[in-house]
């Protein structure tokens, strides 16, 4: 028979087991990124996101300053690129999402690279995208008959809004002279006056306005283009054939940085100097836009649209063929 001595021996051991057990279920837990159950079935936990230093994507800075993507159960790796160009290239190698303009995002779906967009990333808001002119030859977007404009390229939503707002003023969009160069570049082409104007984004507005006086010929995001949709995330449709569940929950997560972005736009002022080459007076001052909340097939096919009218594409695009399935307006 058991000496009582042995009985508690046995009982301590069953214990310690126990909690050996529940303290490795725990590690294992948060290992996994803190037990998310909505995380448990997903295909992949790691996503490799290709972004730019640009305003748009401020919301996945923040987010992941904020640890959203972590707490969801997703590890979101951002890897800096130099052009939409290449990191489109990227997609299945390097990168599983990458941002993009969607003026660009439709040129390749409409050249049959296969994409599937996975979230809205910016709306233009007033003066978040503008022709800006130093001096005051070039104050009046109707000033000039055969303006010469810089783009950060020529078949982007730089080109195409100018186009739309200076034939709204009465400018023959066939007279416009567009000259492609980086934002970097366009403050000095201004003051050499190798073009008359330049089309800029923020935070490139806000810093050319406070280091030369530069002044705003016409916000690029009125009339035709008012709230305009300029940018979003896109995977490659294979990627998103084979990881649906990773997919959803990184939209789902992107909707609440959004969301966090749009009530609190001084905490997008504030990430900006971050990642963006300006200082902390000239993001406090930046016009910030729209962190749109879904993606949305009528909104998007007005961009679409508009690119049928202007010529950038040969065929009507149907924006619907590449939103997740079961997205509806």
């Amino acid at each position: 028979m058991p000496t009582r001595a042995h009985v508690l021996r046995r009982a301590a051991a069953l214990v310690a087991c126990a909690l050996t057990v529940v303290s490795t279920t725990a590690g294992c837990s948060l290992l996994s990124g803190g037990g998310d159950s909505g995380a448990t079935d997903i295909e992949r936990n790691t996503l490799r996101i290709g972004v730019m230093p640009v305003v748009d994507v401020a919301p996945l800075r923040i987010a992941i300053n904020d640890k959203l993507f972590e707490k969801a159960g997703l590890q979101v790796q951002l890897v800096p690129q130099t052009s939409e160009e290449e990191s489109l290239k990227q997609l299945d190698t390097t990168l599983d999402i990458t941002w993009a303009s969607h003026v660009t995002l439709f040129r390749k779906a409409a050249d049959n690279t296969q994409l599937q967009l996975q979230g809205e990333a910016y709306q233009a808001g007033a003066n978040s995208m503008a022709l800006v002119s130093i001096g005051s030859a070039y104050d009046a977007p109707a000033k000039k008959p055969n303006p010469r404009i810089a783009v950060n390229s020529v078949s982007d939503i730089g080109a195409l809004t100018t186009k739309a707002v200076l034939e709204t003023a009465g400018i023959e969009k066939q007279k416009i002279t567009f000259v492609e160069m980086p934002f970097e570049k366009m403050q000095q082409a201004m003051q050499s006056q190798a073009v008359d104007a330049a089309w800029m984004m923020e935070p490139f507005i806000t810093k050319v306005q406070r280091e030369t006086g530069a002044r705003i010929v016409t916000d690029t995001a009125i009339g035709p283009t008012k709230d305009f949709p300029m940018s979003g995330y896109a995977s490659s449709k294979k990627f998103a054939d084979g990881n649906p569940k990773a997919l959803a929950l990184f939209r789902s997560v992107l909707r609440e940085a959004q969301q966090n972005a749009t009530n609190n736009k001084l905490s997008v002022q504030d990430v900006l100097s971050s990642y963006i080459d300006v200082d902390q007076q000239t993001a406090a001052l930046v016009s910030v836009g729209t962190f749109p909340l879904s993606l949305n097939p009528i909104r998007l096919q007005r961009v679409a649209d508009m690119m049928d009218t202007e010529g950038v594409l040969q065929n009507r695009l149907d924006v619907q063929q590449l939103l997740p399935p079961g997205t509806t307006n």
